[in-house]
This record gives structure tokens, sequence and C-alpha cells, in this order.
């Protein structure tokens, strides 16, 4: 065979609906088939979705995704499949089933198990032994998965040097700011080093805080990019490799003819295991098909809509609700839930209290309409003045201070858990990752919920996702842009009466959060000490908030919850020797 046509499978599998996931799989490995490819692949635990996390515990789920995948390796005729899913053998083994001629030909068990940041694999599977290498004709491959392909001694350069020409990588890679180019660096690399095709096929849509951008791609045996798919997106991407020519380039580099070494190799490595597959007629070929990766801003907005969107789906609900204040957060978080479920399915709440200003219901108003969404106002002045006559006997001799303030944040929450209950709607919350670092927020209050659209999302960043969605089209008022930011819970107040500036706060939060580093380090770097020690000092003592927080979508390379898991109980104070002045920075 000079050629072989791969199909990669970006699919948007439903964690725990196997039925679902087989019927999708078998949708798209017969319009492979229809396409004429000879191999079509998969997601990680594509049969199961990724991640099952404890369903991983429950042997009856175990057992109906063996049998889900008997099913597919039925349907699979005159196509190759390789299909992640959950094998068993005592302990169970994150694998990868190559189906062909209606049977599982073989398997692949996953040999690297990442167990750092969103990844626990080492909680339930076993780890395989054995890097074995198939056969499709006279054409050699090997199958591993994810975290396999990123290290440069991992199992697929022993399956090279056993003879396989190409390498199939199936993916369950979540997303994150700066992976898309990462990954691709790094298998532009490997296929260099190893002489090999690199085929890798990655899962898309959300998962509770991930959220997978698909981007599959195909490297030739020189590092050359054959074929892109688009991020956060299904598709079936086709392509043509010439395998012949990395039989050349393999020759010429190693100086070995490779059928020799593979029938001398073979017997040191794992037994090869030769399939029965289609031996397809001539057929014209096809162009490669190339999708141009997203900018930075942009991927990320496709992100959180994409995570949105999955959330609110794949958990039920069909409508969401959002309280809208007249500020940049909720008008962000309003927009992306029209993008994600359509305006007729996002309800907007504005409810002023004695400090809201017109222009703050101005804006909430202006962009109910650019959206196209219902808009109801209900006014919190009433039950504020409530509950101040209800506590004052309590509160005698004491100054008004944040409690009067909280007190109105938790009558607006209350208010969308109300109808929620009543309609059945999701209420999204709109707190940032600036305010949840710090706990700028109200528990109960602000913080109640469903979904946290913004909840990795910096404010700085929040700024530059909304001048995105306006270049899209222009739904959020531009005063908005330039006001202010205020929580509008007493007279004149603002953001910065708390808090450091935004820029400065995230840059301290950057590196404070994602890159773990010490606070004298941040001094170090130019930064106030006596900012640094106030930040710090707030993070550290937030956790609890954090902890009751709803699950919001992961865009940073360290999320709070699913990465970044401190103790809420800790005597530990990094910020005390800024705070105390008793160091000096050099």
């Amino acid at each position: 065979m000079r050629t072989l046509r791969f199909a990669l499978a970006q699919m948007n599998p439903t964690v725990g609906d196997l039925e679902g996931n087989t019927r999708r799989i078998v949708e798209l490995m017969d319009a492979a088939r229809a396409g004429g490819a000879d191999i079509v692949a998969f997601p990680e635990l594509a049969a199961t979705g990724y991640p099952p996390e404890d369903l991983l515990l429950k042997p009856d789920f175990v057992e109906a995704n063996l049998e889900a995948i008997q099913e597919i390796a039925r349907r699979a005729r005159d196509v190759v499949a390789v299909v992640g899913f959950v094998d068993r053998d005592g302990p169970v083994y994150n694998a990868a089933a190559i189906c062909a001629g209606g049977r599982v030909a073989g398997v692949y068990r996953k040999r690297i198990l990442p167990n750092y940041g969103v990844f626990d694999e080492k909680r339930y599977f076993a780890a395989g032994d054995r890097a074995t290498v198939f056969t499709l004709g006279d054409v050699p491959f090997g199958v591993t998965i994810c975290e396999d392909i990123w290290f440069p001694d991992g199992p697929a350069p022993v399956q090279t040097r056993a003879g396989a020409l190409v390498i199939v990588n199936i993916n369950g890679s979540p997303f994150h700011r700066g992976k898309a180019k990462e990954r691709e660096e790094m298998l532009r690399r490997r296929a260099c080093d190893m002489s090999a095709i690199v085929v890798y096929a990655n899962m898309v849509g959300g998962q509770d805080e991930l959220v997978f951008d698909g981007g599959s791609l195909i490297f030739d045996q020189d590092g050359q990019l054959l074929a892109r798919g688009p991020q956060f997106e299904e598709t079936l991407l086709f392509c043509d490799v010439d395998v012949e020519a990395a039989r050349r380039v393999r020759a010429r580099r190693t100086g070995v003819d490779e059928s020799e070494r593979f029938a001398f190799d073979r017997s040191g490595f794992t037994p090869t295991i030769a399939l029965d597959g289609p031996r397809p007629p001539r057929r014209p070929a096809i162009p490669p098909a190339s999708f141009e990766p997203l900018s930075d801003v942009e991927e990320v907005y496709r992100a959180i809509v994409v995570g949105t969107r999955d959330y609110v789906r794949k958990n039920g609900f069909q409508k969401v609700v959002i309280g809208l204040s007249g500020g940049v957060d909720s008008a962000l978080v309003a927009a992306i839930a029209v993008d994600a479920v359509g305006a007729d399915n996002v309800a907007g709440v504005s409810m002023p209290s004695p400090y809201t200003s017109k222009v703050s219901i101005d804006y909430a108003g202006a962009l109910a309409s650019h959206l196209g969404i219902d808009l109801t106002t209900i006014p919190i002045a009433a039950p504020f003045q409530s509950y101040l006559e209800l506590l004052a006997p309590v509160f005698a001799g004491r100054e008004r201070d944040v409690t009067e303030e909280n007190l109105q944040a938790r009558i607006r929450g209350n208010l969308l858990m109300a109808l929620s209950n009543k309609y059945g709607w999701l209420v999204l919350t709109t707190g940032n990752k600036s305010e949840m670092s710090t706990g700028y927020a109200t528990l109960y209050g602000d913080m109640a919920g469903g979904f946290a659209a913004l909840k990795d999302v910096p404010k700085t960043l929040v700024y530059a996702l909304a001048a995105h969605r306006n270049a899209m089209s222009p739904v959020i008022p531009q005063g908005v842009l330039t006001r202010v930011p205020t929580a509008e819970l007493r007279p004149n107040q603002i953001d910065q009466d708390s808090l450091p500036p935004y820029p400065v706060l995230d840059a301290i939060l950057e590196r404070y959060v994602e890159r773990d580093m010490p606070p004298d380090d941040i001094v170090r770097d130019g930064f106030d000490a006596a900012a640094v020690a106030r930040v710090v000092k707030m993070t550290d003592r937030a956790e609890y908030k954090r902890r009751q927080a709803p699950p919001g979508v992961k865009i940073t390379a360290k999320a709070f919850g699913r990465d970044r898991r401190l103790p809420i109980t800790s005597w530990y104070r990094g910020w005390a020797r800024l705070e105390n002045r008793t160091w000096e920075p050099t």
C-alpha cells in the first residue's frame, strides 16, 4: 500500500451516555467508510466520555462499556476503527480497541498515566506494559493514547524502532490558553525524531470545567503539517498519507531496509497483530484540509461558549438566567450565553438597589435589546429595607459595613434562584477569576448559581473578550467597557477601593496563582511589597469561598478547583514577611 487514507473523528461524547456515544461512533465510522478511509481514529475514552472519574469504580459501568465496544467492533467492516474505551483484566485500563473485520482485533493500553493538574489517572487505571505494532496490508503502525506521545522516550519510539511507519495517537486533551501551539510543536518534533507519520485525533466539547478544542493534526515523517482540524467543532477530517515516502525516508536515515528491520525487531518488542482490513480499489486523491488556528482571544471566547453550551445541554437545561448589573462581567456572560444556547433561551434580570445608578439600568436595558433577550426588572429596595429593619435590633450600636452590602447581593441571589426553581432555568454567575482569587465576591449572593462562565477569566481578559465579541457584532454598550468598575453596593463605591488596579492585580495573581511564584519573587519582579502581601493574603484566605463556588470553564494553565487545590485550614502565611516588613528586597 503506497498510501493510507485516515479519517480523524473529532467527536463530542457525553460522559456516561454509552448508548449515545456508541451510536455517534458508528455514524462517524460509517461516514469514514463512505469517504474511503482505511483507518478512522476516535478520541480517548470515546465510548465512555472523558473523564469518567469515579464512574470507573462502578463494575456495572465498566461492563456496559465493554458491551458497547463489542457493538462498535461488530459494525467495523471495510474500515479499521481505533476507539478509546475502558479495558478490564482484573484492574482497569485506559485503552484503545483496534476494531476490524467485525471484531476487536487488538487492544492497546495506555502506558503513561498523567497524575498532575486536572489529571488523576493513577487513581483509576493500571498502566499498560506493551507497545504493540499492528499491520494493515504491508503498513506497520502503532497506537498510543494522549500522554504517551508527549514523552520522547515513551512507547511511540519503541513502536517505530519495531518498524511502525505511522503512530496513531488518540486524545482527550483539555484546552488551556497556548496549549494548541505547544501541542503542535511537540508533535512536529516527535514526527521528525521518529521519522514517522504522526496522526493525532483529539476530542471536542465541554465536560464540567473542562473543554476540549479538537484541532486534530497529521504530520509526515519530515515534520510537515499535512492536516489540521478546526477547533471546537465536531468534524471528520480526511487525509491521505504517503507511507511509501515514509519508508524511503526511514531507510535513508537509518541505512536499514524497513521490511528487514521490521521482521527483525518485532520479536524484540511485542507481538505484531495483522488486521483483517480493507483493500480498497484505486481511488482519487483528496486535497488535504488544514484549518487555520484561532487567535488567542478568539480561542478563549470559543472555549467558554462551547463549555457553557455543553454544560447547559448535557445537564438537561434548556434556558439560562443572568443577573444584569450594567457592568462588563454580566454583559459578557449574557453575550456568551446567547452565542451558546440562543437568545430565546436566555433571560436577563435587572435588580436595582438604592445605590444602582440610572446609567447601570440603562446599560442593562440596552444590552438586552442588542442581544434580543427578555429583561425582567425586580427592584430590591423594599426587601433590602425589610432586612435592615429586621436586623436593626440585633445590629444595634454597630456601624454599617460590608454586611449591609452583602445583604443586597444575597437578595439578588435569592431572586435568581427563585426563578431557577420556578422555571427550571440554570443560573449563570458573572464573577471573574480576579474576584474569585481575592474573595471579592459574596457567598450565597453573586456566587449563587449553577455555572460560572468567567470563573477562570482574569478581569483584564474580560475586557479583551468583550471587545472581541463587539468586533463580531456590537452588542455590549461602549460605555460598559469604559466605565470605572463598581459593585454599587454603597454610595460612590468602585472596585479599586478594595483591590489594586486590575492590571496590577492580574499581573500579581498570574504569578502567584498560575506560576506558584513566592511573594518575595513577585516583589523582585518590580511589584510593591505591600500590594503583593495584600493580594496574596486575600487569595489564601478566600479558599473557603472558592470551594463553594459553582464550576466554570478552565481556560488557563492553572484553574481553581481542578488544578489548584490548597487546604482551607492552613496556618502557613506566605505573605507574613512582606506584611511585617521584616524583609527588604535586594
